[in-house]
């Protein structure tokens, strides 16, 4: 039986009279801001950016793929506002945490953006509140880490005066199929309240909510799901060098593989991992497993071979160079085409193409990129000398002056057949060119 404060919060969710603050207004922030304005929720949402906060007030976004109608609409009206104001957190009756969990140098967990927002609820938190992180981490962070925080400064008990859960971000940034709305929301509670407020709130901004037994299993739900994704990409990508010396094409085997009806899921290769989960929470498992001793060999070793793969992918154009033009990078012009980490969005988090960019420089290669969606880097934690350089137009006489041009992004604004005509050497690491039915010499897989 749930509790009156549990009740009342139930009541309003599913009446829609609930007010829902959103901290960390990105690719995640965003679209569940965007969810709850659909139904016709108000949302406060909070950053620390002030330039983004004016600039969504605005109706204005850096993340052009995300329409920002709704934004515009509620600004007017009332129902959407952003503020950095951390004093107007005590206003929504749920606070939904979607900020960054990167790495650290040394790959181990950062929970930093994590702990202080939890640092800045908890002192403007009240009673009947709910609190959600979304962020994706390590299974015991929402009952270890944030839930002492909370009732250390709060003075508060969760699960009795106020209440904590997880529910992790499934977002795939550029997916025209699924968006926030109508993807399946996991969820896990901090008590039997907790778990009932939680799946009214999320039961009304999406499609289906799916209760699990306790944070800690919802944390480790979103990291299998990401960990399945990396070790079979990690599979192909293996598959890939092993093929390429045997003069075999993967794409052309994953192709036939995949027509088997049962038993076989197709994933590709590509010149390494990228985004926002991929490369980075499968260390955040292997990090905590060394807490229990227990090791993670087959999860390591899959991080490895895609850490590996964008070394692997300049020996190509090395190799290329040298078989093709009898010269090897160093001076070398190459082109990178795509700097974001996938097609068709101007998202650059954990991207392959900058670290591309990093080694082909080392090896003495001038190295320009081309992305229709990107037309000037933003800054990055790991590249962040690379902060500002343009992209530089891709023009026929353009193309023709590099000695290679790099595919690592298959964007679909690109003219390839145009690129093919005018490159003088084309590696491949996308089957870019062969999807677009262009084949020759001067294209090489990779």
């Amino acid at each position: 039986m749930t509790s009156p404060a549990a009740q009342r919060f139930i009541e309003r969710a599913n009446d829609r009279s609930i007010v829902v603050g959103i901290v960390g207004l990105g690719y995640v922030g965003i679209p569940l801001a965007l969810a709850a304005l659909r139904k016709g929720i108000k949302v406060i949402g909070f950053d620390i950016d002030q330039k983004r906060v004016d600039d969504l007030n605005a109706g204005r976004s850096a993340i052009k793929h995300i329409p920002l109608d709704l934004i515009i609409e509620g600004a007017k009206t009332g129902s959407f506002v952003a503020t950095t104001d951390f004093d107007r957190m005590a206003e929504p009756d749920a606070l939904l945490i979607a900020v960054p969990t990167p790495l650290t140098k040394h790959r181990e967990p950062d929970l930093s953006y994590v702990v202080k927002t939890t640092e800045a609820i908890s002192t403007r938190l009240r009673k009947g509140q709910l609190v959600v992180l979304e962020s994706t981490t390590y299974p015991g962070t929402t009952d270890g880490v944030m839930r002492p925080i909370l009732e250390r400064a709060s003075g508060l008990t969760s699960g009795e005066e106020f209440f904590l859960a997880f529910s992790p971000e499934r977002e795939d940034p550029g997916n025209p199929d699924f968006g926030t709305s109508t993807i399946p929301k996991i969820v896990g509670g901090d008590g039997a309240d907790a778990l009932a407020m939680a799946l009214a709130l999320y039961g009304t901004l999406v499609v289906k909510a799916v209760p699990v037994s306790s944070t800690a299993t919802a944390e480790a739900v979103k990291l299998t799901e990401n960990i399945f994704r990396a070790v079979n990409i990690a599979l192909v990508n293996e598959l890939k060098t092993v093929y390429a010396a045997m003069g075999i094409d993967i794409w052309e085997v994953i192709d036939a593989a995949k027509t088997k009806p049962f038993g076989f899921m197709p994933f590709y290769p590509g010149p390494g991992l990228g985004g926002h989960c991929i490369p980075i929470d499968p260390f955040y498992l292997t990090w905590k497993a060394r807490e229990y001793d227990v090791p993670t060999r087959f999860i390591e070793l899959a991080g490895e071979i895609n850490t590996a793969m964008p070394h692997w992918v300049i020996d190509r154009v090395a190799e290329a160079l040298d078989r093709q033009q009898g010269r090897g990078l160093s001076g070398a012009r190459i082109l990178v085409l795509g700097i974001a980490y996938k097609k068709n969005i101007e998202d650059t988090r954990e991207s392959p193409s900058l670290k591309l960019i990093e080694l082909l420089e080392k090896r003495g290669a001038q190295a320009d990129y081309h992305d229709p969606h990107v037309p000037a880097l933003p800054p990055t934690r790991k590249h962040g000398n690379l902060a500002g350089r343009a992209s530089v137009p891709l023009t026929a006489n353009d193309i023709a002056s590099y000695d290679a041009v790099l595919i690592a992004t298959d964007h679909d604004a690109v003219d390839y057949r145009a690129l093919v005509e005018s490159a003088k050497l084309i590696v491949d690491t996308r089957n870019a060119c062969a999807r677009a039915g262009l084949t020759g010499k001067a294209i090489v897989k990779a």
